[in-house]
């Protein structure tokens, strides 16, 4: 579960995405102003579940979201998830 992946910021299409064996997976958001993230979507194709693919694309938009100073609402539930087990990694309104 360790697997690199290589992942590209599409800030004009709002999404982090990688393609992995042909398939291609995707976190979106939406840039709400004042400094503040709603990731609302995460999607992984079936033929690539079970690999880490989402866990690498909430790390690295949230990784984002610290540097540039956002804070983050995670309206997807994966994010949700993932902000809770790891609470050390991001901004959260409130």
């Amino acid at each position: 579960m360790s697997e690199a992946f290589a992942i590209h910021h599409d800030q004009d299409g709002h999404q982090f995405e990688t393609v992995v064996d042909g398939h291609r997976a995707y976190l979106t958001y939406m840039d709400l102003g004042k400094q503040t993230l709603d990731i609302y979507r995460t999607f992984v194709p079936s033929a690539l579940r079970g690999r880490g693919i989402a866990a690498a694309l909430a790390a690295t938009a949230l990784e984002y979201a610290d540097r540039m100073g956002y804070t983050v609402i995670p309206s997807c539930s994966y994010v949700e998830r993932y902000m809770e087990r790891h609470p050390q990694r991001h901004n959260q309104p409130g």
